[in-house]
């Protein structure tokens, strides 16, 4: 019997550990009695994936890795769900007769046996890292197959259906269509969406998924569905299914593959029946910290010196979607210690953070930003987070509470930071107010991110570079093409980061929106004083290879 590999041994062969990596890791082993790859790993002396090659090695079974090895899904569905699940256990890919079988536990005996009978085939075990193989799972569960089994049905019992608006209240409740909304559900969840459009049109009912930023055609359902769909996601989020003429808005908390996620649903009705639209927010992610927001380092270094003064107001604008309130959270994260009293109102409250009062929007009851601020000033707060300035009672009451010793932090609809101090005036703030309060606007856009596995370089020419706008002084860049591959879904983009521009106020800035200066004005001014525009920010991405500049240009005019 040929002796085991010791894991340290295979680590050392096929990472940058060294010995004495290893033996301060084992040292530490014997201390605290935890896993030697969990030891390295901490330390960040190994990758994931590094520790998830090694154990495979040493338990002598192939390694795969989910995001490069194409899955064959009619194979994936060779097992029942349930018992995958069960035994954290897919079927990959057949190879000379024999099933590739993904596995979280390769050495799951029982789990083993129950596939060979399953699959009455020999089986080829690989090592599977455990996130993967619950995405793939989820992508399983929502695969074209059970969607379109779950539509045949739903559609069959329709036909039976008379007088489909008398009986809607009860035809959602049944199996078909719950199980064809938990299908469009756990496929976005998969797929890393924001966002569901549920579309009613003049041949049915279009499904899309919001992915990166964009939006994606995922499925259809036939007319006869359109009714008792979108009845069912407003009795999920406890909305008014009789009620067909009027926009309603609701929350409610699913959960799929294993995953908890808030779901604030709108409805909206339209000339072909109800649309809704379904924002996910994964309760895992209870906040962020600025180093995961990409900021370039001259960018967060002016940043910090805004939020870290005792007072003042420090905005943060963009259109809709650009990420601004998981930029104020992350800002608030960094300023959330014990000797800080931290309180926001927010609508909605998206990300819950410990140790910070946090107020949710009720105009039904009364409860308005502006009514919220006055309350927060009697709370004796020192630092407070206001959702968005919308109106001008908001904005004043922000204004003065900035100047009497507290730091507030807020959002605003513009389009670039230059044109933040314009908007406040427009709104009616006096520009002396608005001179004295505001210390730094960011100003922001989401890009989609080059995926890491098959983005491909090459060197711009003189004509890519002019039209990219490439500033004159800057080294020759390296560019990289979205190509496309399973990891990214063929879109050669996954994830996405944001670019950022810090106007920090300073006393020319002051001198021309006392003078009711123009925004291009402020932002030469701005320039002037220091600022990166977003389009700059932007190349700096493209040049270390994060994303396109076909990209850049679709985000940031």
């Amino acid at each position: 019997m040929a002796r085991r590999e010791r894991l340290g041994d295979i680590l050392l062969e096929t990472t940058g550990v060294t010995e004495r990596d290893i033996e301060f890791a084992l040292e530490h082993q014997k201390a605290v009695g935890e896993r030697l790859g969990k030891i390295l790993l901490d330390k960040g002396l190994i990758r994931p994936v590094d520790l998830l090659r090694a154990l495979a090695r040493q338990a002598g079974v192939r390694f795969v890795d989910l995001d490069d090895f194409p899955v064959d899904w009619s194979v994936a569905q060779s097992v029942p769900l349930a018992m995958a699940r069960r035994h954290r256990a897919l079927p990959v890919a057949y190879e000379d007769e024999k099933v590739v079988v993904a596995m979280a536990n390769p050495a799951d005996v029982l789990a083993l046996d129950d596939l060979r009978t399953m699959l009455r085939r020999e089986v080829i075990v690989a090592l599977v890292d455990p996130a993967q193989l619950s995405a793939a799972l989820d992508r399983a569960a929502s695969s074209e197959a059970e969607v379109a089994e779950a539509l045949e049905a739903a559609a069959e019992e329709a036909d039976d259906v008379a007088g489909p608006q008398e009986l809607i209240a009860d035809t959602v409740a049944e199996a078909p269509i719950v199980r064809f909304v938990q299908a469009v559900i756990a496929r976005a969840v998969a797929g890393r969406a924001s966002d569901v459009h549920v579309e009613p049109d003049e041949k049915g009912l279009r499904v899309r998924l919001r992915i990166d930023g964009v939006l994606h055609d995922a499925m259809r359902a036939p007319a006869s569905l359109k009714a008792g769909i979108v009845s069912r996601i407003k009795v999920m989020a406890d909305l008014d299914i009789a009620e067909r003429r009027l926009p309603q808005d609701g929350r409610t908390r699913v959960r799929t593959g294993g995953r908890t996620v808030d779901m604030r649903v709108a409805t909206v009705p339209t000339v072909f029946g109800e649309a809704a639209v379904l924002r996910l927010l994964d309760t895992k992610e209870t906040g962020h910290s600025l180093a995961d927001l990409s900021m370039d380092p001259g960018v967060l270094e002016r940043w910090e010196s805004a939020y870290k003064r005792p007072w003042g107001a420090i905005l943060v604008t963009g259109p809709t979607g650009s990420g601004k309130t998981t930029t104020l959270h992350a800002t608030l994260s960094e300023l959330n210690e014990e000797h800080r009293n931290l309180m926001t109102i927010e609508d909605p409250v998206e990300y819950q953070l410990s140790g910070v009062k946090q107020v949710q929007v009720n105009v039904a009851a009364g409860l308005t930003f502006a009514s919220a601020l006055r309350s927060f000033l009697r709370a004796d707060p020192d630092v407070m987070l206001v959702g968005e300035i919308r109106d001008h009672e908001t904005a004043v009451i922000a204004a003065e509470a900035s100047l009497t010793g507290h730091l507030v932090l807020s959002s605003l609809h513009t389009n670039d930071a230059a044109s933040a101090p314009l908007r406040l005036t427009e709104i009616g703030v006096a520009p002396f107010l608005v001179t004295s309060a505001v210390q730094a606007v960011l100003a922001q856009r989401l890009a989609r991110k080059l995926c890491d596995r098959c983005r491909a370089p090459y060197e711009p020419n003189d004509v890519e570079l002019s039209e990219a706008r490439w500033p004159s002084g800057w080294p020759t860049p390296e560019f990289h093409r979205a190509v496309g591959c399973q990891a990214c879904s063929a879109t050669g983009y996954r994830g996405r980061l944001a670019v950022h521009e810090v106007m920090l106020m300073t006393e020319p800035l002051r001198r021309l929106v006392l003078e009711r200066a123009g925004a291009d004005a402020v932002r030469r001014q701005a320039v002037e004083d220091g600022m990166v525009p977003l389009w700059q920010d932007g190349l700096k991405k493209v040049a270390s290879g994060l994303t396109t500049v076909e990209e850049l240009a679709r985000v940031v005019t």
